[in-house]
């Protein structure tokens, strides 16, 4: 540890034994409370279950009760019931029994949103957009969202019959698809952006994301690289050990890599690099934003803590709680917070104290005022309390109105799904590029959907209406407010043109995806990701790289 603070608590025996008749007092007293609320629970349950009008169901109130218990602590803090095991595992392994497709809601109907590269969904013939009208002849508008997810899964080598619509095509489809388990990667996608420049995109943190980030890194050192791009961006975190392991790539054995510290202190522990690392000397460029969570804040902020490597993009999301799993009776699970983490500068990156809410129940961010500045190897300043702060900041972009109408009423998504229809084939994914006749395809496309959207300027000038009239005074400047409404009023053709490239560039990632799955809409997205732009700005300038590392941006 750099510059850790050290708590020493000194308890003394006279103090020690002085409080031990107090401790035994107050432990009873809490035991007793517990007992006597538990008490009332369920008299008041069976009160319920006696007399309430109409009939309750056991399971659902129980689970809603611990869940708005649970919700009053923190997010992360959650009851798994025994229906519910699957999902958890999922979540901890990443694997699953079904098909390997991502199932989405759009306006009633089941559409296939991503088929992910060798599932039985791929082998099957199922494509990106096809609706789901029957899962095994049950008509699934009949059924919740939840339950047409579980009729996809079951046991491996079982089969599930498919009804769908397709695109082009006036007859339903009927698919057989054999039921395999489905492991969704950490790494979706490794390759090189450039002659010398490797990429690793690193999403999730389950049981195996170390041994998928060393073989990606292996292969792309086989490769030719001679930098990294490792991406951290959108990954929510997962396993402890898995960020432990993965910063062991890049750092020597024994170094320290994060402490966690809570109530119960015997779990207290300070985990250590375990293995011999792979490179200790390739340049690093980690990619950021504010949805890098937890695990990914850990390997983030570790490589910061060392001069290991440049953090380029946002600051990160600021959670620095780790759970623990604990077994409850009838395989049900408690997902529990136990501690907070501690990365080698001596800080702790959790942005939100949910231990002291405000009088409405809300919580607050740490102020600028109560962090504290800690010191990297190389002595950089950083700071605890709010997420990891990027080195090389990149700032970032908000899509424009009509982009986020545009994906979000689904027309992008609907327009690949007829590209992909009209166009057997394309070029591959990074050659791959609409032409402007092909846009103006699109615009026509267009003429008769329903997309209508409110750009800012124009909320901030209902805002200032409202104000007005409030204050009495809206009939004196009606007139002016009019004036200036006519003149803001957007222009869906205008905006098409003006905002043409962000439209366009979100057109040909989509109609890749179609094609290429993930890995093609990440090669798509090399040109025009302003991260990646500026990691690869940063390695074509050293020195520049060197400078950040000593502090001097």
């Amino acid at each position: 540890m750099f510059t850790r603070k050290r708590l020493t608590v000194a308890l003394g025996a006279t103090l020690l034994a002085g409080s031990l008749g107090f401790y035994s007092f107050r432990n009873d007293d809490r035991f007793f409370e517990i007992a006597r609320n538990l008490d009332i629970y369920a008299t008041l349950f069976k009160e319920l279950n006696l007399y309430y009008v109409d009939e309750l169901n056991p399971n659902r109130m129980v689970k809603s009760s611990i869940d708005a218990m649970l919700k009053s602590l923190d997010p992360y803090t959650n009851f798994f019931a025994e229906d519910e095991i699957e999902d958890y595992m999922t979540m901890t392994t990443g694997r699953y029994n079904g098909i390997g497709a991502l199932i989405g809601s759009r306006q009633g109907r089941s559409i296939v949103m991503m088929i992910y590269e060798g599932t039985p969904a791929e082998k099957s013939g199922l494509r990106i957009g096809d609706e789901i009208i029957k899962i095994d002849g049950v008509d699934i508008k009949t059924r919740r969202e939840a339950d047409s997810d579980k009729l996809l899964r079951g046991q491996t080598n079982t089969a599930v019959k498919l009804t769908v619509k397709r695109f082009g095509t006036n007859a339903p489809i009927d698919l057989t698809v054999t039921r395999d388990v489905v492991k969704m990667t950490n790494v979706p996608y490794y390759g090189m952006i450039t002659n010398d420049v490797g990429y690793i995109d690193l999403k999730d943190f389950t049981g195996t994301a170390s041994r998928e980030v060393r073989n990606a890194f292996t292969e792309l050192k086989g490769k030719g690289m001679k930098k990294l791009v490792l991406d951290v961006r959108e990954n929510p975190g997962g396993l402890l050990n898995m960020a432990i392991d993965i910063a062991n790539i890049w750092l020597p054995r024994d170094s320290e890599i994060v402490t966690t510290k809570g109530k119960v202190t015997e779990w207290n522990k300070t985990y250590t690099a375990l293995n011999p690392p792979l490179d200790l000397e390739i340049p690093i460029v980690v990619l950021t934003n504010s949805r890098s969570a937890s695990a990914a804040e850990i390997v983030s902020g570790v490589i910061q803590d060392y001069d290991r490597g440049v953090l380029v993009g946002q600051l990160t999301y600021g959670k620095g709680l780790v759970q623990t799993t604990r077994e409850l009776s009838y395989n049900t699970k408690l997902k529990i917070t136990t501690a907070k983490y501690y990365i080698p500068s001596g800080r702790c990156i959790q942005a939100i104290d949910y231990s002291h809410r405000n009088p409405d129940g809300s919580v607050g961010k740490i102020p600028d005022s109560l962090k504290t500045a800690f010191k990297t190897k190389a002595g950089r300043t950083v700071y605890d309390g709010g997420g990891v702060s990027p080195d090389v900041p990149v700032e970032a972009v908000a899509p424009t109105p009509i982009a986020l109408s545009l994906t979000n009423k689904g027309l992008i998504f609907d327009y690949a799904v007829k590209y992909h229809h009209d166009h057997p084939t394309i070029k591959p994914a990074r050659e791959f590029h609409l032409t402007d006749a092909d846009y103006q395809e699109f615009v026509t496309w267009l003429k008769d959907k329903e997309y209508d959207y409110t750009t800012q300027v124009e909320k901030e000038l209902s805002t200032l209406e409202a104000s007005a009239k409030k204050e009495k005074s809206f009939n004196q400047i009606q007139d002016q407010l009019k004036a200036l409404r006519t003149k803001l009023s957007h222009s869906k053709d205008a905006d098409l043109a003006t905002f043409k490239s962000e439209i366009k560039t979100l057109l040909e990632q989509e109609i890749v995806g179609h094609y290429y799955l993930q890995k093609g809409m990440k090669e798509a997205s090399f040109s025009t990701d302003p991260e990646i732009k500026a990691a690869l700005d940063l390695f074509s300038d050293m020195n520049r790289y060197q400078s950040v590392l000593k502090g001097k941006p």
